[in-house]
């Protein structure tokens, strides 16, 4: 806490919403007005930085040399078990945690929810982010990512749901840039590129609805190609793209609100009154549209496990297994989102939010690795492969902090 407050009193003369004059050099932007020697001395003092420089030292070499050697160095990936943690995490994990783009952008610009217009852009910010380092995670995992085009072009196979999944990913990701380039044109003092962007921003936002439905589900799909591998408590083929869709959205919201009660925290000094007075109040209305997701998530999954009569198997070691994360994804934060809203706490909402956020990066790991080949063996990761997560995770936070220190997604630009 006392770096922080060093932080914000260093940086006090640009923070709260106040911009550097117009003429100011896009280096003292990237600076953010202080000088060379100052901003050093800010990393410095950060003990974040050196954790985040820790993870680094090990984890930059041994990305290396999953490149030099091959995957199998790092990994105990196989034929058996194809995908995972890195997969399991960074793929399957964080898009459902990046649905928070279409969710806020279709809430402002389509239904004109006002009221939720100042976390409008770190919820796109979140989508975008999300989604840039889940291609990144897959590109480790992959290797030769020269090659990621394959399945979009060369292996051209509409009915295959990779091809789908591609396709979706590249395109929902250009959306995203195209919906965060107004805060950037603000910093860059580009308005024409602004204007362009609002211009077509309604049909940005259609083309990321579809989009991220569609892809969304498709994620789920994959797993439909080895059903008779993944426990039957995990897969329901009829059932198996709903499931992940109706997740993505309460995943979505609750990781805007894990995201905004940390920058709230603990970056005070880049919001803005507008941001800081109103985030209570949006939080407890995300919590209201997660409440309902979580319902229709608990509905959906009763009606799966009784299309495919598997009442049996929550009796037994498993069943009691799969109900834990059942009850820590969607029944616990419910609770908590029912107590919290009606009792406007928001503290209990947010403590809900992390727990789902937790609950469905839980489900994503089951589903890839505990539940996978569940007749024969288990999956047990090797410690260069769980570094690498922490790796890229650690690249994914100085990426997201950098923007926003920088670009007004926690404050309003005085040129809007």
């Amino acid at each position: 806490m006392k770096v922080m407050e060093n932080n914000s009193e260093i940086l006090s003369g640009y923070g709260g919403g106040y911009e550097p004059a117009d003429e100011a050099r896009i280096s003292e932007k990237l600076l953010l007005g202080l000088s060379g020697r100052q901003y050093l001395d800010l990393i410095v003092k950060n003990p974040v930085n050196w954790a985040v420089a820790a993870i680094l030292v090990i984890g930059i070499p041994l990305l290396l040399q999953r490149y030099l050697m091959g995957l199998s160095s790092v990994t105990h990936g196989s034929q058996d078990y194809p995908w995972g943690i890195i997969l399991g995490f960074g793929l399957f994990g964080m898009v459902p945690l990046s649905a928070s783009g279409f969710m806020l952008g279709t809430t402002v610009e389509i239904f004109q929810r006002a009221d939720f217009k100042p976390i409008e852009r770190l919820a796109l910010l979140n989508g975008l982010l999300g989604y840039f380092f889940a291609v990144v995670f897959l590109l480790v995992d992959l290797g030769m990512p020269w090659r990621l085009h394959y399945a979009m072009f060369v292996s051209f196979g509409p009915a295959a749901v990779l091809f789908l999944v591609a396709w979706h990913v590249a395109t929902y990701l250009s959306v995203q840039i195209a919906e965060m380039l107004p805060a950037f044109a603000e910093w860059a003092n580009l308005p024409r590129l602004k204007r362009f962007v609002r211009s077509i921003v309604l049909g940005l936002t259609i083309a990321g609805i579809i989009l991220s439905t569609l892809h969304q589900g498709a994620l789920g799909a994959l797993f439909c190609y080895a059903p008779g591998k993944i426990h039957p408590l995990w897969i329901s083929p009829e059932f198996q793209w709903l499931h992940y869709f109706v997740s993505s959205i309460f995943g979505g919201l609750c990781m805007v609100i894990v995201v905004s009660s940390l920058v709230r925290r603990y970056m005070t000094w880049r919001c803005d009154t507008n941001f800081l007075g109103n985030l209570d109040g949006i939080t407890l209305g995300l919590a209201k549209g997660a409440a309902m997701a979580f319902i229709t998530y608990l509905i959906i999954k009763i009606v799966a496990v009784a299309h495919d009569e598997e009442w049996l198997y929550l009796v037994s070691g498993w069943g009691i297994y799969y109900l834990a994360e059942l009850f820590t994804m969607a029944v616990v934060p419910l609770c908590l989102f029912a107590v919290g809203v009606r009792h406007r706490r928001v503290t209990l909402v947010r403590w809900g939010a992390l727990i789902a956020v937790l609950g469905i990066v839980w489900n994503r790991l089951n589903t890839v690795l505990v539940s996978y080949n569940w007749t024969s063996h288990q999956e047990i990761p090797t410690w260069q492969e769980c570094w690498l997560v922490a790796t890229i995770l650690c690249f994914y936070f100085i990426v997201y902090r950098f923007v926003l220190y920088r670009l007004p997604v926690l404050f309003t630009h005085k040129s809007a």
